[in-house]
């Protein structure tokens, strides 16, 4: 403390106290830490005017030095408790604003550590009613200290100390003789998280489920597992949507080839209702007779779905989804041309067939028989060899299974390489777009192959002494397609194939070039019954855009009077459900948003590895 000036061999020169510290400086002192506190303008004031020259003077001449430190505190304390009173109000206003869910607790301390950021709250308040009976308790039990963690604040966790008291309830006849307090929207009851936090990784697992989620909780300063990202979608209440009136029905795979779900979406509203374990009619039957009110039911043609929409909605309409129609039909019409292409594919009397190309016409005709953008490799050859032998078996009378033991491969990959329309399309996105060892030798080689040289001995010989280091059977694989054009026509290529010609008869023309077209009228020209399909297919995809279901019994009648099985048995499944094909035709409800759907719900499968069952497959889909 400051000492004022005694008589004696002690006494200390005025303005200077016996540690040899003058008042000036003393003030300067007590400035500088009113500026480092945040007292800008007064620690200034002081710390500028204390250093200058006659300050005890200004001051009151030759006084005491502590009544000079009292008439500076009385001069410019005003302003000291203004300006913290100012700080205090600014730090309330900020907590309010970045932590709204603390304005019903009084904040005590707020310390920013490194990597954390601790706050201690404790409640404040009165009486707090009993959650059991009630009735409000006036009497405290106790205190004990509740960690909360919250949302990260400025790239730090934040963690909430908050103390809360234990009341005792004195109502006769209440179950709870004690009970602790909450604070609404910052505290749940069992919880380690406020709400606030709660929900934001609750929101975090329905987009990205489990490890996705966690990665991103970590980059959000919040450490959770898969395992509790999970556990929070499981725990969340199942939405209660209104019933819907026009109802989309489809079928979606859980397992592919095996086990089937169904969705249930409300058309109008664009939203899923519900999935169901399976697509049995009389699952369907049961949810549509707990939920009365379905008017419109918008499904594919098969008969589980009619029959439990019959069963479970008796007076709601039926709908026939229009794509399917038309997916069935393309089926058909590709049935009808697989038994009339003997009538397109029989050969040109005029085209040569004893003509064998030159060296340089192979060159030519090798990127049609492989294009240079088709795959290669070990890999797309293996493919195409066994989905030769497997075509081959099958036009031989071999089963799958069959097929599958003669080739010494599975009777799922003998299903893949029946189902598809061409080896390439099995092969597609696979090891493409890779450079190999021969690309830089490629342009060299088709020169001397278009001279004439076709020593495969020779060539690799060559490109080795210009640096290539593959082998000779790399070079074999890459001039077998070379090979196989020597006996081809200089004609140009083949017939079209049976999905082409499907596909002109079933496309819009004006999706064709000028090329498809010129081979579709001579394909029609050549065989009357495909010319005869074709008006059939184009009059139902009129009936299918205008919605002219007045015209179904005569495009029934014309397809009844021509010979085509497979488009008879067509027309029988649609009279066999004629009153939902019929309301397909008029009405302008289809299936659309549930395929759209069905396709979430394959993104969020592929999203969970295939992993998820029906429960959580079905809290994200109902939820997100």
């Amino acid at each position: 403390m400051f000492r004022s000036g005694q008589a004696g061999s002690s006494e200390a020169p005025v303005g200077e106290d016996q540690d040899g510290v003058g008042i000036g400086q003393r003030v300067a002192r007590l400035g500088r830490a009113l500026a480092c506190l945040g007292f800008v303008v007064v620690g200034a004031f002081l710390a500028e005017g204390a250093e200058g020259d006659g300050v005890g003077a200004g001051l009151g001449g030759e006084v005491g030095s502590d009544k000079i430190f009292v008439r500076v505190l009385r001069v410019f304390w005003p302003l000291v408790s203004c300006q913290l009173w100012c700080r205090l109000v600014v730090c309330e206003v900020l907590l309010t604003t970045l932590l709204p869910h603390l304005a019903a607790v009084r904040v005590e301390e707020v310390v920013a550590g490194e990597g954390l950021l601790r706050i201690a709250a404790r409640t404040c308040g009165g009486v707090v009613a009993c959650p059991g009976c009630g009735v409000a308790s006036q009497r405290t039990h106790s205190r004990y200290v509740r960690h909360l963690d919250d949302c990260q604040v400025g790239g730090r966790p934040v963690v909430i100390e908050l103390s809360v008291r234990r009341w005792y309830c004195d109502t006769p006849g209440c179950p709870r003789v004690t009970f602790v307090e909450q604070v609404a929207g910052l505290t749940v009851r069992y919880q380690r998280r406020t709400p606030q936090l709660q929900h934001l990784l609750e929101a975090v697992a329905l987009a990205l489920a489990g490890r996705a989620g966690a990665r991103l909780a970590a980059r959000l300063h919040q450490t959770v597992s898969r395992t509790t990202l999970l556990n929070l979608v499981m725990r969340l209440d199942d939405p209660q949507p209104a019933v819907p009136t026009v109802l989309g029905v489809d079928d979606f795979a859980l397992r592919r080839g095996q086990v089937y779900g169904t969705v249930l979406v409300d058309c109008l509203a664009r939203r899923p209702v519900d999935l169901l374990p399976d697509r049995e009619g009389a699952t369907l039957a049961r949810w549509l007779a707990g939920h009365p009110g379905v008017e419109v039911i918008c499904r594919d043609r098969g008969e589980a779905y009619g029959e439990g929409a019959a069963a479970g909605a008796p007076r709601a309409v039926q709908v026939a989804d229009r794509w399917h129609l038309w997916h069935n039909l393309v089926q058909a019409s590709e049935r009808c041309v697989r038994r009339h292409q003997d009538c397109w594919k029989e050969p040109d009397p005029d085209r040569p067939v004893d003509a064998v190309p030159t060296p340089a016409e192979q060159t030519r005709l090798a990127g049609q028989v492989r294009p240079p953008h088709e795959p290669e490799g070990r890999y797309a050859e293996r493919t195409r060899t066994q989905y030769a032998a497997v075509h081959q078996l099958r036009e031989q009378g071999y089963g799958i299974r069959a097929s599958a033991r003669r080739l010494g491969i599975t009777p799922r990959r003998v299903r893949v390489l029946l189902r598809a329309a061409t080896w390439q399309e099995l092969v597609a996105g696979r090891w493409q777009g890779c450079r190999n060892r021969l690309d830089p030798f490629k342009e060299y080689l088709h020169q001397r192959w278009a001279e004439g040289q076709t020593n495969l001995v020779q060539l690799h010989a060559e490109i080795a002494a210009r640096g290539y280091p593959g082998s000779y059977n790399s070079l074999c694989a890459y001039f077998r397609r070379f090979r196989q054009v020597k006996g081809r026509s200089l004609a140009g290529p083949g017939p079209p194939g049976i999905r082409e010609v499907t596909g002109f008869i079933t496309r819009h023309p004006d999706t064709l070039d000028d090329d498809e077209k010129r081979q579709r009228e001579a394909i029609l020209a050549r065989c009357p019954e495909l010319q005869a399909l074709s008006g059939h297919v184009r009059a139902f995809a009129r009936m299918l855009t205008d919605l002219s279901a007045h015209e179904l019994p005569d495009w029934l009648t014309a397809v009844r009077r021509d010979d085509f099985p497979d488009l008879h048995s067509f027309a029988r499944g649609i009279e066999h459900d004629i009153d939902a094909v019929t309301a397909g035709l008029s009405l302008p409800w289809s299936s659309g948003v549930v395929e759209g759907h069905i396709n979430r719900i394959k993104m969020l499968k592929r999203q969970m590895f295939n992993r998820a069952g029906l429960p959580l497959l079905r809290k994200r889909v109902l939820l997100t």
